[in-house]
């Protein structure tokens, strides 16, 4: 089994920045891909970035490119999403996720195993 811990989710201004961290630990690998997703209460689960086990690719979805920065720390099997420009609409619970594979993708039943989310709250 893989365990995932967020943690650095909170509230701030539209504009500003926060920067979560998934903490792997378990039956995991640095060689794993490792995902970014959010959700919002009534609608389903989307993605937000992705990447590769080598941390050589990096995928975002277009709602968050140019803003968000997904990077890891395999020595620390960690993961960062740094989000920067925040919108109210950036408002959600973010989940990190990990796919047994070094591949990125954009789906959530292609990936493995999930963390309990942090709340991110963008106020206007």
């Amino acid at each position: 089994q893989v365990q995932l811990v967020e943690s650095g989710g909170g509230l701030v201004q539209a504009g500003g920045s926060l920067r979560l961290s998934c903490a792997a630990s378990g039956r995991t690998s640095s060689n794993y891909a490792m995902g970014w997703f959010r959700q919002v209460p009534g609608k389903e689960r989307e993605f937000v970035g992705a990447i590769s086990g080598s941390g050589g690719t990096t995928r975002y979805a277009t709602s968050v490119e140019g803003r968000f920065t997904i990077s890891r720390d395999n020595a620390k099997n960690t993961v960062y999403l740094q989000m920067n420009s925040l919108k109210p609409e950036d408002t959600a619970v973010y989940y990190c996720a990990q796919r047994q594979s070094s591949y990125t993708r954009t789906s959530t039943w292609e990936y493995d195993y999930w963390g309990q989310g942090t709340q991110v709250t963008v106020s206007s």
